[in-house]
């Protein structure tokens, strides 16, 4: 098994199948958060689930509402089972610390440099640990 190591914005511990987007996102107007589905349709992977998957994606974009629809999708349970990003974002980090609050749940938030980005790819199994180690299979 191989490890990467990241810097957790919000710490955690989760596992499942990588979803790496294209291009970053937008929560807010870009994530269903009563489905999990990626509604923006200008988004090259609209349509998909991300519910129980491992968002990977370059940055978040766009509003600071999208903390709100990550905190909606934590308490809905259709929000991701973590988030990892190349780009530190604080607004994704605002919403998971608030659902940690309020829910006691939350997506780990790990930021990863640019070597960690590309060795993740689309569905590939990782397992997060608590100090920000991801592994995986190579």
């Amino acid at each position: 098994m191989a490890t990467l190591f990241a810097h957790p914005l919000v710490s955690g511990a989760a596992s499942g199948a990588v979803l790496k987007l294209a291009e970053p996102l937008s929560l807010w107007g870009g994530l269903e958060p009563t489905t999990g589905e990626i509604i923006d349709r200008r988004h090259p992977q609209s349509g998909i689930i991300v519910t129980g998957r491992v968002l990977v994606m370059p940055s978040g974009r766009g509003s600071s509402s999208a903390s709100s629809i990550l905190l909606e999708a934590v308490r809905l349970h259709t929000a991701p089972a973590a988030i990892i990003t190349a780009e530190v974002d604080g607004i994704l980090a605002l919403g998971a610390v608030v659902a940690r609050e309020l829910y006691d749940a939350a997506p780990p938030l790990l930021v990863v440099n640019a070597k960690a980005y590309e060795q993740l790819a689309d569905g590939q199994q990782i397992t997060i640990n608590l100090d920000g180690q991801i592994g995986f299979q190579t």
